[in-house]
């Protein structure tokens, strides 16, 4: 037997030992972990052996520890509680959100989880600690929990859920219309300027529009500028830089003050569709958990 196997035993039995004493007798002892009094006894004879000392004085009637159980069973009774504290802290952790939650999300989500995640004030012991930003990151080498992701999902070795999906607007300045025309039709898209997200195939990307018959349109569009934050899309847009294809919310604003306007407000862009991302396939901590349900209710109402 190896050291780690011989350790691994005779720890067992140092809880076995302490079992013995708190219960008042080796029946007892034995009722409680589901064995045999000979078993047990068995136990208590082999860790006895291996410390070369009595533990135990066995009558018919009680048993009572000898001075060197005396000695003894402080530290294994300690032992004992700490294995069980151990397990309780985990059973706080499966069952109660606590610790620090990293969740990882596009910037302009911030009043999204804001009002998504309000359930999770409820749990004095968890901490958020937000990771915004449009590009992507690593959730494995930044040890994000869960993140949210937009569009197209075909990483295999993430879980994904979906959540729901969000509205798109496409816009542009009115100086921007003004100067290179208004489109009329989806193909007269394709000969204007674009901004947008750097696509996963390169400088080239499509859009799919629905018009008011429920026809359907598919137009391939070239950015002239790509940037990896919308805040910066957007601000080009309101600048006259091209065609933008924003989250309806987060064009909201800037199309109330006559920033930006509509183009072909006829025809739907299709949603983009949200995911919530995890880097795991087990069991999740209560904290992702209850985080998920928090995010599922909330598209469900919809108020994605």
């Amino acid at each position: 037997m190896n050291e780690t196997a011989a350790w691994t035993d005779k720890l067992k039995r140092m809880a076995l030992f302490a079992e013995i004493v708190d219960s008042g007798s080796i029946s007892a002892a034995a009722r409680r972990v589901g064995s045999t009094p000979s078993a047990v006894s068995q136990q208590l004879r082999l860790l006895e052996e291996a410390l070369g000392l009595v533990l135990l004085h066995r009558s018919t009637r009680r048993i009572t520890l000898t001075e060197a159980g005396a000695r003894y069973y402080p530290a294994c009774a300690a032992m004992v509680a700490q294995a069980r504290s151990a397990d309780q802290a985990l059973e706080r952790l499966r069952d109660e959100p606590e610790g620090e939650l990293r969740l990882a999300a596009p910037i302009g989500f911030g009043e999204l989880l804001a009002t998504a995640l309000e359930p999770l004030r409820r749990h004095p012991r968890l901490h958020l600690h937000l990771l915004l930003d449009d590009t992507p990151i690593d959730l494995i080498a930044e040890r994000v929990d869960l993140a949210l992701r937009v569009g197209r999902f075909t990483d295999s070795s993430l879980v994904a859920r979906r959540l729901g999906e969000l509205q798109r607007q496409l816009c542009a300045a009115p100086r921007y219309l003004a100067e290179r025309g208004w489109p009329r039709r989806p193909d007269e898209l394709e000969g204007h300027e674009w901004l947008g997200l750097p696509p996963r195939g390169g400088l080239t990307d499509s859009l799919l529009l629905q018009g008011p018959q429920g026809e359907r349109e598919e137009v391939r569009v070239q950015a002239r500028v790509l940037a990896t934050q919308v805040t910066a899309l957007q601000a080009m847009a309101v600048a006259g830089w091209g065609l933008y294809a924003g989250m309806a919310d987060d064009v909201r604003a800037p199309m109330a003050a006559g920033h930006l306007v509509p183009v072909l407000p006829d025809w739907r862009l299709e949603p983009a569709a949200v995911f919530a991302v995890t880097p795991r396939r087990d069991d999740q901590p209560a904290k992702v958990r209850h985080a998920l349900q928090a995010l599922q209710d909330h598209f469900a109402a919809g108020s994605g």
